[in-house]
């Protein structure tokens, strides 16, 4: 009777060794995928709906800030607190390009060949130090159509440079801003207007938005699927614990 009590006992300790522990998703990034005020409602981040792809085992830990590049999120103090946070068996979302184009804002404008660059670098190498998988996401493009109804590019050279830093580091990428290219010009100038913020008039905003970089809900939503499929190719972990995914 012992030795059954004995047996019973080492195959649970055995069983609750192999019990998968949860593990957490960090998102660094700028406003396209950060969570936002309930007053702006429905100005949504991508990364807020992400949490609506996950199992219970998967926390999603958004950092990313409106306004905020690969500079600025550094400058600010912002990835030393997730640098700090980060274990062994976590992940890194690294989104950003968006506001390193600012030109006339020396806290944030970087050179997508030179110092974008060596922060993609910096972000990579200390994740990885830590124990953590880094995944590299290019920008989500802007609604700006040309008068022949094709979209038209406005991140020149950093989705170039973010996948050059991850063939160099052998980081996995998820190209958004193809992913987006592609539905947003298929949708058109008219439909596509539902995934950004473009609202009527209210209280709040008397002359409505037109925002063609933000997303609305239904807008986070998709790209937010479009990032999943994506992650469920290129990341076995990440496969595993993937919910509600469409192809």
């Amino acid at each position: 009777m012992r030795k059954i009590l004995l047996a019973m006992i080492v195959m649970g300790a055995l069983f609750s060794c192999k019990k998968e522990k949860p593990f957490t998703i960090f998102m660094i990034g700028d406003s396209t995928m950060a969570i936002k005020r309930a007053e702006v409602f429905p100005e949504t981040g991508w990364g807020m709906v992400l949490p609506n792809y996950f199992d219970s085992l998967v926390v999603v830990d958004n950092h990313a800030v409106n306004g905020r590049s690969s500079k600025s999120f550094i400058g600010e103090g912002r990835w030393q607190v997730v640098l700090d946070s980060l274990k062994s068996g976590d992940f890194v979302f690294i989104q950003f390009g968006h506001n390193d184009q600012k030109v006339k804002s020396p806290d944030r404008y970087t050179e997508p060949y030179g110092e974008y660059t060596s922060n993609l670098v910096k972000y990579v190498k200390e994740s990885r130090q830590k124990g953590a998988v880094p995944i590299l996401f290019t920008s989500i493009v802007r609604r700006k159509f040309d008068v022949d109804g094709k979209l038209v590019d406005t991140h020149g050279e950093y989705p170039q440079a973010m996948k050059k830093v991850a063939e160099e580091l052998t980081v996995p990428v998820v190209d958004l801003q193809k992913l987006t290219h592609s539905m947003v010009e298929a949708l058109g100038t008219e439909e596509s207007k539902e995934l950004y913020l473009w609202t009527d008039p209210d209280d709040q905003f008397p002359e409505g938005r037109k925002d063609d970089t933000h997303l609305c809900t239904e807008g986070a939503e998709k790209v937010a699927r479009l990032a999943v499929i994506e992650l469920a190719k290129i990341n076995q972990k990440l496969a595993e614990h993937i919910i509600n995914k469409e192809e």
